[in-house]
């Protein structure tokens, strides 16, 4: 379905397809790019994806903004994971149980702690099913030849109840959180079966559920297996890949500015060539290597028990017990960039710009960065973090190429390469009525009167 894109007869009327013609020394240059880094524009192209009418996403659009699911019934995976907020919650980090106000999501949700108490920026739930190796900053969520490994198995080894998809895996893991939606008293004690058990028990002998998975699967029988089956196929259903950028890569000259062309130019071309070599990490369409990388980003909030002060986190080493993966997380996909701030696994910086200054001197930026920018974001061992950081990127060579040799740019620079970031975001991600199939109403989604409606900051709704 193209929401953005305009046929190319319209187009002509304003300044013709590439095709017809072959464009201005910019567009000629852009177009070399696109070709050597062999771009189609459409990440999602060829995938079969659920349609979010259909009705195992459907089912899972109930349970998602369901808070049944949650252990104390405070919270939901839309907590965290709303669609108009680019399917994140737009926090630097987030607060899952036990806020002030459950219903209310994004800027303005507070937690009586007076913190933001989830360790780690919530990434988008947009496009989750084009990510093809794994899931989470740290990917304790990995697909392996044999299967899918996740936090209940070992590191190295497929867990058999994962399910068949990485949507369907991640699925299973928030329930399980403390933090996220499980909260500190539902099965005390339990394990992570024990918490999924519970959940398909509270559904089950509610008896308004059974008749919605009967509905779908075809016996009123409740799974876990199923619910993460139900929710993965609406996490799915979220594909949005209509960009100004897919436009202008199938042909449409006028889909974006000279300016994000020529940062375009800045992203894809190698140091070498006048650019900064951005694609050498966020690579092909979907704009992400899928591997990891220590970029520095500062640490704030309250970590994962990392470190002499118990508040740094080490990342992907925290998977892999190796002590060269510390500071490493998994590339971001920069698509519906524009939208899914704040950014880094710590949601440090709100805004692309400072992001962009980041990656090409690290070390600058965090001598300039204050903890103190990031509301509720507690910021009092940044220092410690930091430093403890520093120290071993300089020890073990494994931070990013600009933090050992930072690069210099100019304003200039940064406006042009944040104009192509913002040529990634699809249209229908910022417009509330075009998100509107994805967001529950309560007349048509709540099943057992535990629907989230959520409200913003002023009382209205999201």
């Amino acid at each position: 379905m193209a929401r953005f894109a305009a046929p190319c007869l319209v187009l002509l009327a304003l300044a013709g397809c590439y095709a017809s013609s072959p464009g201005s020394e910019i567009d000629v240059a852009v177009r070399r790019e696109i070709r050597a880094h062999g771009l189609t524009g459409d990440p999602a192209a060829g995938r079969d994806l659920p349609e979010i009418d259909e009705p195992l996403p459907q089912l899972g659009l109930k349970l998602f903004f369901s808070k049944s699911l949650g252990g104390d019934r405070d919270s939901a995976c839309v907590s965290c994971h709303h669609p108009a907020l680019a399917g994140g919650d737009a926090l630097a980090l987030s607060i899952g149980v036990g806020a002030d106000e459950p219903d209310l999501l994004g800027p303005g949700r507070t937690h009586p702690d007076g913190d933001l108490t989830v360790p780690r920026n919530a990434p988008s739930t947009f496009n989750l099913a084009v990510w093809e190796t794994a899931l989470f900053w740290d990917s304790r969520v990995e697909r392996l030849e044999d299967g899918i490994r996740t936090p209940d198995s070992d590191f190295g080894t497929a867990d058999a109840e994962a399910g068949s998809t990485l949507s369907e895996a991640q699925a299973r893991f928030p329930v399980t959180s403390a933090d996220e939606m499980r909260g500190f008293e539902f099965v005390a004690g339990g394990t992570n079966d024990d918490v999924r058990t519970a959940l398909e028990d509270r559904l089950t002998d509610d008896g308004r559920w059974g008749a919605e998975f009967e509905a779908v699967f075809g016996s009123p029988e409740i799974t876990y297996g199923r619910i993460a089956e139900a929710i993965a196929a609406y996490e799915d259903s979220q594909s949005f890949t209509d960009t100004p950028w897919r436009a202008y890569v199938e042909g449409e000259r006028a889909a974006i500015s000279e300016e994000a062309k020529r940062g375009a130019l800045l992203f894809f071309r190698s140091m070498e060539e006048g650019g900064f070599d951005c694609a050498s990490c966020h690579a092909g369409d979907f704009f992400t290597d899928e591997s990891f990388h220590a970029v520095a980003a500062p640490q704030i909030g309250r970590g994962k028990g990392d470190g002499s002060t118990g508040t740094n986190d080490y990342g992907r080493a925290r998977e892999t017990a190796d002590r060269n993966d510390r500071f490493s997380f998994r590339t971001p996909t920069l698509l519906n960039v524009g939208a899914t701030g704040p950014y880094f696994h710590s949601g440090a910086y709100a805004n692309l710009a400072d992001v962009v200054r980041h990656h090409l001197d690290p070390n600058r930026a965090l001598e300039r960065f204050d903890p103190a920018s990031v509301p509720m974001a507690a910021g009092e061992d940044f220092i410690d973090n930091t430093q403890e950081m520093i120290d071993f990127l300089d020890v073990s060579g494994r931070g990013i190429g600009f933090f050992r040799n930072p690069t210099a740019y100019t304003d200039i620079q940064i406006a042009e390469l944040v104009a192509f970031l913002e040529s990634l975001t699809d249209p229908c991600v910022r417009d509330r009525d075009c998100l509107g199939p994805w967001i529950a109403d309560p007349a048509l989604h709540d099943v057992d009167g535990q629907v989230l409606v959520a409200i913003d900051q002023d009382g209205e709704p999201l």
